[in-house]
């Protein structure tokens, strides 16, 4: 068994609106600062440190859990699961 670091990324699928990167955008608009930045997404990320035999069974348990404890919302939530070694 390894120990695994394992970063799950939480955040709106497209088309779905994201009031709080809205938010942070309009505050720069306003300051008149960071005129580049055209858009802003924010995203919720959870990090795991799981024992498990290999980075794919570490994936599939860290899934599981969070289907098991409803930590998203699939139907407006898109779900990125990157495993490190520890």
């Amino acid at each position: 068994m390894a120990i695994f670091n394992v970063h799950v990324t939480i955040e709106n699928k497209p088309g779905i609106s994201d009031p709080e990167g809205d938010t942070i955008l309009n505050d720069l608009v306003l300051k008149g600062t960071h005129k580049s930045v055209s858009k802003i997404k924010t995203a919720k990320m959870l990090k795991f440190t799981i024992k498990e035999k290999d980075k794919k069974s570490a994936q599939s348990k860290v899934q599981e859990i969070c289907d098991e404890l409803r930590i998203y919302n699939p139907m407006v939530s898109k779900v990125t699961i990157d495993v490190f070694d520890a």
